[in-house]
């Protein structure tokens, strides 16, 4: 984290900070009331922040965000490891996301691969400018999209 006795050029911009924040993992653990439930607080950049929530049989991520070439590295290692601690579901959430890119893109479809090889599925929930994304580089056929997190808990249940 950057200092008082750092240099940093002003305004921030969000492509400075990320990249002096990528390699870095901010979290802390929250439990909320409702049982069997731990969310914990994954400050994977300065502009891609989310949270995890266990349950018996899947994992629940939700970003918010930029999931661009600068947080990309830090969201495909961090999410890799979580996804190999299992549960071997995965509903990840990018309703709240801002922008997806190239790199993003790349990230998903190899933690979708990830996934699969772990017998289970990665179900992502979207936002219009998520969908867009996707299917201009025609990756729908390959990402599992569903509207909300309601909809991929069904479809996790029917698998």
């Amino acid at each position: 984290m950057p200092n008082a006795q750092c240099p940093m050029p002003h305004p921030l911009s969000h492509q400075v900070v990320d990249k002096l924040y990528q390699n870095h993992l901010y979290w802390s653990v929250h439990f909320h009331h409702e049982e069997g439930v731990i969310a914990e607080q994954l400050n994977l950049t300065v502009s891609l922040r989310g949270t995890r929530e266990t349950r018996d049989n899947y994992q629940l991520f939700r970003l918010t965000g930029l999931l661009d070439a600068f947080s990309e590295p830090t969201f495909r290692k961090v999410l890799g490891g979580k996804i190999d601690e299992g549960p071997k579901h995965i509903i990840l959430d990018l309703s709240q996301i801002d922008f997806v890119d190239s790199s993003g893109l790349g990230a998903l479809v190899q933690l979708a691969k990830q996934a699969q090889n772990l017998t289970g599925t990665l179900q992502i929930v979207t936002n219009a400018r998520v969908t867009q994304t996707v299917k201009l580089v025609r990756l729908e056929k390959f990402l599992s999209l569903q509207s909300n997190v309601e909809a991929a808990l069904e479809n996790i249940k029917s698998s």
